[in-house]
């Protein structure tokens, strides 16, 4: 019976290369590149590193079972497995297999977001400090994700018209939102203190930054310039795998991301929150003192403003829309 041929070492570095080429020419963000990569070698590694050009929807399908039934993986997990596979076999391999466009990908769980109060929100905020404090606030004064709070660049803020402009947000589109009058004067500061260490870098012989696209080779003079510096730069120079420059890179944002549970905690705090919960409560807040939907929409860089409407499911709920039997009785 014949038999699907394995690839070598050499065969699966060569295809991983090549998958990494495709991934940087269409300008996939390096979380994205590094994650397909990731879940290719698994792929490969579960069907005994056999040649993919020769497998197909059964393996594929063998492959996201496991996934879902032996190591319960969440269906946007999945789902991201499967990503990854639809772009090896149609961009790096190009196959033009009609049950590509056919494939399912698993189904998510309608949940209604996790949402803090405004008290809740100030003494979260009250255990947090620096440039901690900072960034909180701006995930919950302008409804930043995580990592559009992290990737702020200088020229992103607008001082003189109190706002800030997300660059490359979800689905890769820009948008504007508030900057905070409650951070102006902190933002400014903690700027202040990143120019000073922007300076002793380009004294080393340092200073440039990431810049995306090809905007390091069309403005040579531009990583080193301060408008394209983080504003929330790493205490560390690290090397790009991308350029192969120590630069200076945005802050971790595992570093936010333990602040933020920790001030939950120690606020005392029993909901499940995160830092997407203070985006979460973004949204609801600015809906419940009667904002359109359609500019928290626009504020929060939706595409459909049916994303938004889930927030009008959390007013709903409990004791603002229904008043319970239980009171009638007292």
């Amino acid at each position: 019976m014949w038999q699907i041929p394995q690839f070598t070492p050499l065969e699966i570095q060569k295809l991983i290369k090549q998958t990494r080429d495709v991934l940087r020419v269409k300008h996939y963000s390096i979380r994205t590149e590094e994650s397909y990569l990731r879940w290719i070698q698994y792929y490969l590694r579960f069907h005994n590193n056999q040649d993919p050009t020769y497998m197909g929807k059964i393996q594929m399908g063998d492959f996201l079972t496991h996934l879902a039934v032996r190591q319960n993986v969440a269906a946007s997990t999945q789902n991201q497995a499967l990503s990854a596979l639809l772009f090896l076999y149609k961009e790096v391999l190009q196959r033009p297999l009609e049950w590509l466009d056919h494939v399912e990908r698993a189904k998510k769980p309608q949940k209604i977001p996790v949402v803090f109060t405004r008290s809740e929100v100030k003494a979260i905020l009250q255990q947090m400090e620096g440039t901690k404090w900072i960034m909180a606030n701006l995930l919950y004064g302008s409804g930043l994700r995580l990592m559009e709070c992290i990737r702020l660049r200088v020229k992103d803020l607008d001082f003189g018209f109190h706002q800030l402009v997300v660059r490359d947000g979800k689905g890769n589109k820009d948008r504007i939102t508030m900057l905070p009058e409650s951070v102006v004067k902190p933002l400014n500061d903690h700027l202040i203190r990143v120019k000073t260490l922007h300076d002793t870098d380009l004294k080393e012989g340092f200073g440039s930054v990431y810049l995306p696209g090809a905007l390091d080779r069309k403005y040579p003079g531009a990583p080193k310039l301060w408008a394209w510096q983080y504003v929330f730069p790493s205490s560390k120079r690290s090397l790009d795998p991308r350029s192969g420059h120590y630069q200076r890179h945005h802050v971790d944002e595992n570093v936010l991301q333990r602040a933020v549970q920790d001030a939950i905690r120690r606020a005392g705090i029993t909901k499940p929150g995160s830092c997407h919960t203070l985006r979460h409560s973004f949204a609801t807040h600015l809906l419940e003192k009667g904002y359109d939907i359609r500019t928290v929409q626009e504020l929060l860089g939706h595409k459909d403003v049916e994303t938004t409407m889930i927030y009008t499911h959390v007013l709903q709920k409990g004791a603002k829309a229904v008043r319970s039997p239980s009171d009638d009785l007292h």
